[in-house]
């Protein structure tokens, strides 16, 4: 999926941190639901502004940037 389209990176809103089309509900904030057990029916019975493609897109952003995630080695 390209979520490129749908979550944007603003410093004017929510301090930067990646948001669901410029709007004020962080990817952070709906992983945290998800992890917390929630379905996506029950977040977007919540949240009616949002849609089943912008929760994908928070699982589709979090995976990219899992893959990209740098592992240090330990100092020997």
């Amino acid at each position: 999926m390209d979520y490129t389209k749908l979550i944007t990176i603003d410093p004017a809103v929510r301090s930067g941190k990646p948001c669901i089309r410029g709007m004020r509900i962080t990817v952070g904030d709906v992983l945290e639901y998800l992890a917390g057990g929630m379905s996506i029916p029950e977040i977007l019975e919540d949240f009616p502004y949002l849609t089943e493609e912008d929760i994908r897109a928070c699982l589709a952003f979090a995976a990219d940037r899992e893959r990209r995630l740098h592992v240090i080695p330990p100092a020997a």
